[in-house]
């Protein structure tokens, strides 16, 4: 019922009070209005503006895009997992997003129906725009909805003339694949459902994206027969050949892409020192080969990065000034305490970097259980912010793909990164002098100059060398 709040604060006696109270019975019994009215009460006349109570249909809340942190101001609709009409319950998940950092699963903060949504999949939504209105019963639900701006009239056209394609990509949304991976469909104009997957499970892969947009581009022409005997006419020698040309395609950066331009941007304005090295790796390979089976045991897979991982921790130790960052009007540099140490993944998305939080603290297996997970994150599509932010130093094993040396680009604000090659058995001279097969890994380092020098990066580069080439001199210094 309305409370003008006003009236009771001028009206005085108990005969005034109860003619009020009588007057606000009345109204109160009336149908609620949607324009403002005024009454009157003795002398006294007070306006009121009609709001939703119980006794009305249900109201609707205008659920906004929250700010997910890390300065992210959009993201791109991913994937929703509801269309209009839509029954849901609070927690229940709405949709998928990517920002420049991570995916994150919007989850509903109401019960009830579905009535609009206001962004395809593919749409830029900013935080604190409306993505869906909600039909509820909740009142504080709806008492909230009043409080936002809702878009004008041509905002409102405009969105109900994408809610179709909503609706339709959410009906038809039955392929199963990563957010990566729908991104490279749609670059490529591709309708993912019609996709041949190859992938586990039915899942479709970028693989299969690039073979289907092959197969359009490049489709194999009708072999019609030909019952003349008369052999077919060979083009004219020093004839020109013909070629059609082929149509351009132009697509927005997003998402991950947008976040790696603007940091190699950034890096490429630091002055790079860089430094190379090659180390026998033969006793390591037999120390992987003993504690593989352990590794099993505890359920993970064993790989020659965490001894390089644990390596680089312990040389940190010794050279502390590779494990910080300078801040941005160059004035201050700080020596990171923990040692969050970036690993390089190549994935559908473009290349990430997450990083293995407090690598000092961890040992061998607990260093390969985190890195599984990242890797089996990254190639879900599913990496998180906190996986991707608060890195001090990085490694890129470039090696698992082929080369053995490079130019490996700082990860600002890092002041070191190193690219590890691929393994090769070469001829070395050993102690006598006598030519032996070697297992040898190249390794290229990457240091900011304004703040390293290179006898400090050589330093480290030893005795990073020095435990990998004899892995049991680390058990003196493991925690």
């Amino acid at each position: 019922a309305p409370q003008p709040v006003t009236m009771l604060a001028s009206l005085r006696g108990g005969a005034r009070r109860a003619r009020m109270l009588r007057t606000l019975a009345t109204h109160a019994r009336r149908p609620v209005l949607s324009a403002s009215r005024a009454f009157k009460v003795g002398r006294h006349t007070a306006a009121w503006r009609s709001l939703h109570t119980s006794r009305c249909a249900a109201g609707t809340a205008t659920f906004n895009l929250a700010d997910i942190g890390e300065g992210i101001a959009e993201v791109e609709i991913q994937t929703w997992f509801v269309k209009e009409g839509d029954v849901v319950k609070k927690f229940d998940k709405l949709c998928e997003v990517e920002s420049d950092k991570a995916t994150v699963e919007i989850t509903s903060r109401y019960a009830g129906k579905i009535s609009k949504i206001y962004h395809p999949v593919g749409d830029m939504a900013k935080v604190g725009a409306p993505l869906v209105d909600i039909e509820t019963d909740d009142a504080s639900a709806t008492t909230t909805a009043k409080q936002v701006a809702r878009p004008t009239s041509t905002s409102q056209e405009a969105s109900d003339k994408k809610v179709p394609e909503v609706v339709e990509s959410a009906r038809g949304a039955k392929a199963l694949a990563t957010p990566a991976v729908r991104r490279v469909a749609r670059e490529h104009n591709v309708d993912i459902a019609k996709v041949p997957a190859t992938g586990k499970g039915g899942r479709v892969l970028k693989g299969d994206i690039l073979a289907f947009v092959g197969a359009i581009a490049s489709p194999t022409p009708d072999i019609q027969p030909s019952f003349s005997r008369t052999p077919a006419a060979s083009p004219a020698v020093g004839a020109t050949p013909v070629f059609a040309p082929k149509e351009d395609i132009s697509h927005p950066i997003r998402g991950y892409t947008r976040t790696m331009i603007r940091t190699m941007t950034e890096a490429m304005k630091i002055p790079h020192l860089g430094y190379c090295d090659e180390i026998d790796v033969g006793k390591l390979i037999e120390a992987r080969t003993a504690l593989k089976a352990s590794a099993e045991s505890h359920g993970t897979r064993l790989s020659f990065m965490p001894f390089m991982l644990k390596a680089a921790s312990l040389a940190l130790h010794e050279f502390p000034q590779l494990n910080g960052s300078l801040n941005e009007d160059l004035t201050e540099f700080t020596h990171k305490g923990s040692h969050n140490i970036g690993v390089a993944m190549d994935t559908a998305a473009g290349l990430l970097v997450p990083n293995i939080k407090n690598v000092e603290q961890r040992s061998l297996v607990e260093i390969a259980v985190e890195l599984n997970r990242l890797q089996e994150a990254g190639k879900a599509g599913s990496l998180g912010t906190d996986d991707l932010s608060g890195g001090t130093f990085t490694l890129s094993n470039i090696g698992t793909i082929g080369g053995t040396y490079a130019s490996p680009v700082i990860v600002p604000p890092e002041v070191c990164i190193g690219a590890i090659g691929k393994i090769q058995k070469l001829p070395r001279f050993d102690e006598h002098g006598q030519v032996v097969a070697a297992n040898v890994m190249n390794v290229s380092w990457s240091a900011d100059h304004r703040v390293i020098d290179g006898a400090s990066m050589a330093r480290f580069s030893n005795a990073w060398k020095a435990y990998l080439e004899d892995p049991v001199t680390m058990l003196s210094h493991l925690r």
